[in-house]
């Protein structure tokens, strides 16, 4: 995973997080799940680019 992906995906949780909390705060239903659903984007963008790393570990392995 890149360090720009990695950024870009955190950048977008933390977005995610912010949204939630703050339709939280203000009863904002409609906007607590927006939030919601950009962090649950953003931890399976992660989890792909997270495979996407093992997949190229195990690849590199079995190049030696």
């Amino acid at each position: 995973m890149s360090f720009d992906d990695k950024a870009e995906n955190k950048a977008q949780e933390l977005k995610g997080t912010a949204k939630e909390r703050w339709g939280g705060a203000t009863g904002d239903e409609s906007l607590q799940a927006e939030g919601a659903a950009d962090r649950s984007e953003s931890k399976v963008k992660q989890a792909g680019e997270h495979l996407k790393d093992a997949a190229k570990s195990v690849k590199d392995v079995f190049k030696k």
